[in-house]
């Protein structure tokens, strides 16, 4: 009777861990944008937020590593976007 108990516990840790460690939800994702306009020169880099995340977001990467959430649809992070692509050419 022990063993079995054994054995179901060892196959329920199991299950349960290996939910945990194969989630594949999205890694980084915004849940409140920085609203104040950012100096381009300040940034290095950019990357999108995964479309699997409630807002579609920007985050932007600043000269000292420093990761900030804007919002994809304002303006000047467009026009930041654009200047960064254009470096890159």
């Amino acid at each position: 009777m022990k063993a079995v108990n054994i054995l179901l516990l060892c196959i329920l840790g199991a299950a349960l861990l290996s939910t945990v460690l194969c989630s594949n939800g999205p890694d980084e994702c915004c849940f409140q944008f920085f609203r104040n306009r950012l100096n381009k020169n300040l940034i290095t880099s950019y990357y999108r937020t995964d479309a699997r995340c409630a807002t579609n977001g920007v985050i932007l990467i600043t000269r000292r590593a420093r990761r900030i959430c804007v919002d994809s649809k304002e303006q000047w992070v467009q026009n930041i976007v654009k200047s960064l692509e254009m470096k890159t050419l």
